[in-house]
């Protein structure tokens, strides 16, 4: 019921309409044009929103968006059957806020602003990173197991059905670890833009304390968070909790779907799947690991705390 406004189907359906009016196109204009479009409204979102959580796909997102939605529903007083989705919850009570969920991909292109982050100045920004090694490890899987065909095309990955072994999708300067380090390091250089009102979340940090991390996130963002409230959050988003709703597909909706394994059968397939910190080191020969290594030592940022192995 709160989860989808008339503003936003109106704006999915001019999409498929203008695409389908234009379907004579070839298909790398025919996908620049979706993306251009996907980002438009992500960028009207961007300027109504209170503040942006920002990452890289697999670092984390889903188990800190349950955190929060959980967060949120009990300081706020709302339904507990659904999953923050920008201003779901504010139209139930003024008093929550927008969140911006975001990877910065279509905004870039419908800006025209590839390198530069200006479109963010003076919002309040949570940015989530993960170990780009582990994050591409976790991306390969969603890729193998998880990603619709049609999101693979349009995000530049290797198309459906393809035959990639995870060494090689790891080293993909499109998709894989190189990628990963450069969007990183365009957050790095834009900090001093940012100032104060970037946040940095480390997945790490949050695995070894979930509750100091989400406190910190609340906290930046203008909500002070009731003790009891986050250890709640915390304990509803603990990683036996959803690796179990997910398998007997109970818990909060998002987007309409619960959270749930592309493949029952197979536990690559499940969102929630490990969540190893530095499980990346169990995929790769030692000749690999170290090719995987130098494409982060010396190249990503230190100010992440990523150091070398």
């Amino acid at each position: 019921m709160f989860n989808t406004t008339p503003r936003e189907i109106r704006a999915i359906a001019s999409r498929h309409l203008i695409l389908g009016a234009l379907f004579f196109l070839p298909k790398p204009r025919k996908l620049s044009l979706e993306r251009r479009l996907r980002g438009k409204e992500e960028y009207r979102k961007l300027q109504e929103a209170d503040w942006v959580l920002m990452s890289w796909g697999k670092s984390g997102r889903t188990w800190f968006r349950v955190m929060l939605s959980r967060f949120y529903q009990l300081h706020f007083g709302l339904p507990t059957e659904n999953m923050l989705e920008f201003d779901n919850f504010h139209r139930m009570n003024p008093a929550a806020p927008r969140v911006l969920f975001s990877h910065n991909n279509y905004m870039r292109d419908y800006l025209r602003e590839w390198e530069s982050l200006e479109h963010f100045r003076g919002k309040r920004v949570v940015l989530l990173v993960r170990d780009p090694r582990d994050v591409a490890v976790s991306q390969y899987f969603q890729w193998k197991y998880r990603m619709l065909p049609g999101k693979k095309e349009l995000n530049f990955y290797p198309p459906h059905g393809a035959e990639v072994d995870m060494f090689d999708f790891v080293s993909n300067p499109a998709c894989g670890i190189p990628r990963i380090v450069e969007y990183f390091n365009g957050w790095a250089r834009a900090m001093p833009m940012m100032g104060d009102n970037l946040l940095t979340l480390r997945y790490e940090d949050m695995r070894a304390d979930p509750a100091s991390a989400l406190q910190k996130a609340v906290t930046h963002t203008g909500t002070s968070g009731d003790p009891a409230h986050i250890e709640a959050a915390r304990d509803y988003a603990a990683y036996e909790n959803m690796k179990k709703r997910e398998a007997t597909k109970e818990g909060m909706r998002a987007s309409g779907q619960r959270v749930k394994p592309g493949d029952e059968t197979n536990p690559d397939s499940f969102k929630v799947r490990r969540g190893k910190v530095g499980g990346y080191r169990d995929y790769f020969t030692p000749e690999q690991l170290a090719a995987v290594n130098a494409m982060v030592d010396g190249r990503l940022d230190p100010v992440f705390g990523y150091a070398p192995e």
